[in-house]
C-alpha cells in the first residue's frame, strides 16, 4: 500500500515504534514537530492506526486544524452492515464500516463508542484464532472438558 500512496501523495510519513521503518517514535510526536517545529503545512491527515492512537492524532489535527481521515480496522462479519460488529457512530449518526468506510472524518468519529465496541468481541475473536490455528495444526484441545468413561 505504501507504493499506491506514495504516487498519490506530496507527503507520507511512516512511524514505527521501534525504528524499523522510517520515523523512530510515535506518529503524534511526528506529527508535532513536522507542523510546529519544521512549520509545514497539511490539506489533511490520513490515519491507519489502532482505535486509540487515531483518537489522539485527531485531537492534535483538530487543534491544528487539520481535516484527518481515519481507517477503522473494526471486525466486519458479513459485508452488508446485517451483523452490526462494524457499527460506528459518526457525526452523531450510526455508521457501518463495511458499508459506509471503513474511512471516516475522524474528527466526527465517537472513539470511545468504537474502542468499547472492539472490546466486546476480543475474547470471541481470540477463541477463533485459538481455533483457527489448532485446526490448522491438528490439535484438538481438551482443557477444561469434562471426559466420561
Amino acid at each position: 500500500m505504501e507504493k499506491e500512496f506514495r504516487t498519490i501523495s506530496t507527503s507520507l510519513y511512516i512511524s514505527t515504534d521501534d525504528g524499523s521503518y522510517e520515523y523512530k517514535g510515535c506518529s503524534i510526536d511526528l506529527l508535532k514537530e513536522l507542523v510546529e517545529k519544521e512549520r509545514k503545512k497539511y490539506d489533511y491527515v490520513i490515519a491507519m492506526a489502532s482505535m486509540d492512537m487515531m483518537r489522539n492524532i485527531c485531537r492534535v489535527t483538530q487543534n491544528l486544524g487539520i481535516k484527518t481521515i481515519v481507517s477503522l480496522k473494526s471486525i466486519m462479519v458479513d459485508g452488508m452492515g446485517m451483523c452490526g460488529s462494524c457499527r460506528v457512530t459518526v457525526g452523531g449518526e450510526t455508521k457501518f464500516a463495511c458499508m459506509d468506510g471503513p474511512e471516516f472524518d475522524g474528527h466526527l468519529v465517537n472513539f470511545e463508542e468504537a474502542i468499547r465496541r472492539q472490546t466486546m468481541y476480543k475474547t470471541e475473536e481470540g477463541k477463533a484464532y485459538m481455533d483457527q490455528q489448532e485446526k490448522e495444526e491438528g490439535h484438538v484441545c481438551h482443557v477444561g472438558l469434562e471426559h466420561h468413561n
